[in-house]
């Protein structure tokens, strides 16, 4: 009875030690904080990931920048040593400077208009010039409506950015619009931004209100300033090297669970958008709208810009918007 006790125990704790071996863990990294909506959406992909692959492919989250920021992780995944990515669309358009087009200026009305836009012809066509350049392209999740915040004055018209240090993401596309506006824009590190704002390296910076009430920026910054001058996605990547390596049933599994958890990455940011204004005007922070018309008015050359090097996706993006 022992013997058998024995060999069944060993048995078992074979099989264990073969599931374990068997399982591939593959990292993803972002540069949310805690509770931020990526965040969120990113613990959920990885769930869903290793349900959807019985447990075959287990992802490892690296938030807050723990595996590299989002320039670092864009080109490790395209050394094929990361994995996964829910980036940035300013560090996406380093390399593949499609995704800037997202982010043409006041192309989109609210959160819905831009999901609707997105999700069709023109999500096909960043995918295809994601794979180009040795990435795929799993899902677009959101990165909100962006607005301004600064420690000189409220912005109620384009005058009042004049002279402002402008912190931007690494965006070709917020550069020109901020330089367009007359603001003294420049790029930084998001992992960066809370400290050069503390010390004064600039007086300012953009970002969806999740992304300042997440990591804190309202604690450094006096004005936000509702200019919702451009949209952002998340590009959620992988790796192509990596993901010629899974089998089909494993690929589709993940495409599947990176869209699944987009809606509720989604569904954070919409409530995110309206709840926190009453939040960070709560927490002292001076909050304004603007009249949006002379800002349009004054970034009509960005448009220009852009149109002359992809005119053919520039064209579709200003069509499916209804501009």
């Amino acid at each position: 009875m022992m013997k058998k006790t024995l060999i069944a125990l060993v048995a078992t704790l074979a099989m264990g030690a073969s599931t374990s071996w068997a399982q591939q863990v593959l990292r993803m990294a972002h540069g949310a904080a805690p509770g931020n909506p990526r965040s969120e959406a990113a613990l959920k992909f990885a769930e869903l990931v290793e349900t959807k692959t019985a447990g075959r492919v287990k992802v490892e989250v690296g938030g807050s920048a723990q595996f590299g920021d989002d320039v670092e992780s864009i080109t490790n995944m395209r050394l094929g040593t990361l994995a996964f990515s829910a980036n940035s669309q300013g560090a996406t358009a380093g390399v593949v400077p499609e995704f800037n087009l997202i982010g043409l200026p006041f192309l989109f009305r609210d959160l819905n208009h831009a999901y609707r836009v997105v999700d069709g012809q023109v999500g096909a066509k960043l995918d295809e010039a994601a794979n180009g350049k040795g990435l795929v392209l799993l899902a677009l999740w959101d990165n909100g409506i962006r607005h301004t915040s600064n420690n000189k004055r409220p912005i109620t018209t384009p005058d009042d950015l004049q002279g402002i240090k402008l912190r931007t993401p690494p965006d070709t596309m917020t550069l020109d619009i901020f330089r367009a506006l007359g603001a003294n824009p420049g790029p930084l590190a998001f992992s960066e931004l809370y400290i050069a704002l503390q010390q004064g390296v600039f007086d300012g910076q953009e970002n969806p209100l999740m992304n300042v009430y997440a990591s804190k920026l309202h604690e450094v910054q006096k004005y936000i300033s509702l200019t919702g001058h451009k949209y952002e996605t998340t590009p959620v990547l992988a790796s192509r090297m990596i993901w010629a390596g899974l089998s089909k049933a494993d690929q589709q599994a993940i495409k599947e669970a990176a869209v699944e958890a987009g809606k509720l990455n989604r569904e954070l940011s919409l409530a995110a958008d309206t709840e926190l204004r009453e939040k960070l005007a709560a927490a002292g922070v001076q909050i304004n709208e603007v009249d949006q018309a002379p800002f349009v008015a004054k970034t009509q050359p960005v448009y220009d810009k852009w149109a002359a090097q992809f005119p053919d996706l520039v064209k579709l993006i200003v069509s499916e918007a209804g501009k």
